[in-house]
């Protein structure tokens, strides 16, 4: 399998950030971090070797990236609004840095990017994607909370509303984001088992919102015996993938 480390310090966030590149052709899977993650944790958790035959079959390419959490939602020493302005320069690090650097990965520019990742993984993918729905095609989330006031309470700004989803998604009339939405892949999933309480409460609700916009989405509700943890993210993340794959080849 061919893996590149890269480091570069971030002109938004000024500070060294760090990212992996697991394969060299197919699809590209960016892939966020849980809660205070790091670049390293896909691998370290055994993620990649569970992709390993879609990458090195050539079907994706997976970019692993840094979280700052513990210096935005996570960072209970500071104020919400100042929390929330971190993640919007994280917001910038990667729509600025990561995507460009992306794209030149590529021999074309347009190669679709896929946002994914499990629990604040997936707060970040589908954030990411309905906040940028122009840089990215698609989106896998697996066990996520999408509404700011898990991390902060009920405190609000315009820098928290627009990075929560389940606020600002249902206010959103914008035609541009809609058809954005409907050319893309949507992808979420929650399980009813242990420690997805929350995610079950938020995925039900972004499946409601979605559906009262007309946006086609994959949300898939798992068993009671589907709980908050790696082990049946490493059942959800390749199954949805192929399903992805299947549409993009038979499109």
């Amino acid at each position: 399998m061919h893996v590149k480390y890269h480091k570069w310090f971030s002109k938004n966030l000024h500070r060294d950030m760090e990212l992996k590149i697991y394969g060299e052709h197919g699809l590209t899977l960016l892939a966020f971090p849980c809660l205070g993650g790091r670049f390293y944790d896909f691998e370290d958790f055994g993620m990649i070797n569970v992709l390993q035959n879609h990458i090195e079959n050539g079907q994706v390419k997976i970019v692993t990236v840094d979280s700052i959490d513990g210096e935005s939602w996570a960072n209970h020493q500071a104020h919400p609004f100042a929390r929330a302005a971190r993640h919007n320069l994280y917001d910038n690090y990667i729509v600025e840095e990561v995507v460009p650097f992306i794209n030149n990965l590529h021999q074309k520019s347009n190669e679709p990017i896929i946002t994914t990742g499990a629990s604040m993984g997936a707060y970040h993918s589908a954030n990411f994607f309905f906040r940028h729905p122009d840089k990215f095609k698609g989106v896998i989330a697996l066990s996520g909370l999408y509404h700011a006031k898990n991390f902060i309470g009920d405190i609000m700004n315009e820098d928290i509303y627009f990075n929560s989803p389940l606020d600002y998604l249902p206010n959103l009339n914008n035609n541009y984001y809609f058809e954005k939405y409907r050319q893309s892949n949507i992808f979420i999933c929650v399980g009813q088992g242990a420690w997805e309480d929350g995610m079950l409460e938020d995925t039900k609700k972004m499946k409601q919102i979605l559906q009262s916009k007309n946006i086609p989405a994959v949300v898939d509700i798992w068993g009671h015996d589907v709980d908050h943890d790696w082990p049946w993210w490493f059942k959800q993340l390749p199954y949805f993938l192929d399903n992805l794959l299947y549409k993009l080849n038979t499109n």
